[in-house]
């Protein structure tokens, strides 16, 4: 169910009340003091952002200065009750010129009331984009003076954003040039063991769009994945084309995607808002392409030496290049001095991370590189501790390539006025979590 919340408050780091609405009448006016009592005085609030007191539960943040809490007295769904917050939190800085803090909150209680009389309707989030609420709510806020936020034009034609069926995107747009811009963002997250062996492994991406459209047009989007594919193939009764295809795990809309269309033929059409979006999130876990193998040999000499040999292969194509590669190897606490050799790139010890810090600007696909060291250690007199080896980490970014296998298929754009349109698409992949035990 939704949040269905009974008040919401907005405290100060000591405790008062900035500002306070109550939505039902199902709580009393002490829940604040429950609040100060068990939650504030117990120095409690950074163990769990959600607390049962009595029959009420307190669902609370910290955003600067300021506690935005919400009490609630029935089973409600708590996820949406943190993000009915973070995009309040997000609607209030567009009318403050980027600020949120117990000033801007003193300077703005006006104009606050109002918003919060619009965006939550008896308990139940409504509406919380800026544009939208812009239309109709015109005070202007009292923005910082260290502010540097242009302040937003009007956007006419307040009714028809209000009711119509897309209120994320106003009529009147025209562009000399009409361009999509489309970008393939994924972060791959992996854990090897010191054998070569894949312990964990998945890939999350995003799809990120920058709309320079004229008029109301509807777009129409295709990705290989399986579902997909074989949804279209029935419905053309036909078998679907060879290629790989992918499946997706997770996967997490703009709500200005058809899903019901999206439910029933598994195409993702949609009419995008102007200007930058996040069109869907995603998930994939099987078929993880990974970009780079890295193959370390640690070996200690003693209780003085090591010697350590890492060799790093570019698995991708050999056209492509990954950049701003970074391998952090690391060492003993107890390391005196280092001597290495490296076959391309630069390398460094780091004492204030215990890493060997290894950058290569660019590295090409279907090559690899290696580095050699020899480490000298502090000799203590104490009983030896035996090292605990902390996995080799990397950092990269490979353009047009995805470890996910994702492409695009095609990228239609309809407009009533039948104008021409220039696609571009890019991919991205970037590293996560990318570890290897040693």
């Amino acid at each position: 169910m939704p949040v269905a919340a009974s008040a919401i408050y907005f405290l100060n780091l000591r405790g008062d009340v900035l500002i306070n609405r109550t939505y039902r009448d199902d709580v009393g006016g002490n829940m604040v003091d429950a609040f100060r009592t068990h939650i504030m005085q117990t120095k409690e609030l950074g163990n769990c952002p959600v607390r049962q007191i009595g029959g009420c539960s307190f669902v609370y943040m910290r955003i600067s200065n300021v506690y935005i809490v919400i009490v609630v007295s029935s089973n409600a769904n708590v996820a949406c009750g943190f993000k009915f917050v973070v995009e309040a939190v997000a609607l209030f800085k567009s009318y403050f010129g980027g600020a949120f803090d117990e000033d801007a909150i003193r300077n703005n209680f006006v104009l606050i009331y109002e918003l919060l009389d619009e965006i939550m309707d008896f308990g139940y989030p409504q509406n919380l984009s800026p544009e939208i609420l812009k239309l109709y709510i015109t005070q202007e806020g009292v923005r910082s003076p260290f502010s540097s936020k242009p302040k937003d034009k009007p956007v006419p034609n307040a009714t028809l954003q209000v009711t119509g069926a897309v209120g994320w995107r106003r009529e009147g747009l025209s562009y000399k040039k009409n361009e999509v811009f489309l970008d393939i963002v994924e972060s791959v997250n992996l854990l090897m063991s010191s054998k070569g062996n894949v312990l964990r492994c998945d890939v999350t991406g995003k799809v990120l769009m920058k709309c320079f459209l004229s008029g109301m047009p509807d777009l129409k989007l295709g990705l290989n994945d399986k579902i997909g594919l074989e949804k279209e193939s029935e419905m053309k009764s036909r078998p679907a084309k060879s290629g790989k295809t992918i499946e997706l795990d997770d996967v997490t809309f703009h709500q200005c995607v058809n899903l019901t269309r999206f439910n029933s033929e598994k195409t993702v059409s949609f009419v995008p808002p102007d200007g930058e979006f996040e069109l869907m999130k995603y998930r994939i876990t099987e078929g993880v392409n990974l970009p780079f193998r890295v193959l370390p040999t640690i070996k200690e000499l003693g209780r003085t030496r090591m010697e350590v040999n890492v060799k790093v292969k570019s698995v991708f194509g050999a056209k492509m290049f990954a950049l701003g590669v970074v391998v952090k190897i690391p060492v003993p606490k107890q390391t005196a001095k280092t001597n290495f050799q490296v076959t391309s790139g630069r390398a460094k010890y780091n004492p204030s991370i215990d890493c060997l810090v290894w950058k290569i600007r660019k590295f090409p696909g279907q090559t690899e590189s290696t580095l050699s060291a020899e480490i000298e250690l502090i000799s203590t007199m104490g009983e030896k501790k035996s090292w605990t080896r902390p996995p080799i980490q990397m950092e990269f970014q490979v353009p047009m390539f995805t470890a996910s296998g994702l492409r695009v298929r095609f990228l239609k754009v309809w407009e009533k006025s039948g104008y021409n349109t220039v696609e571009w698409v890019r991919y991205i992949t970037k590293a996560g979590s990318y570890e290897i035990r040693c």
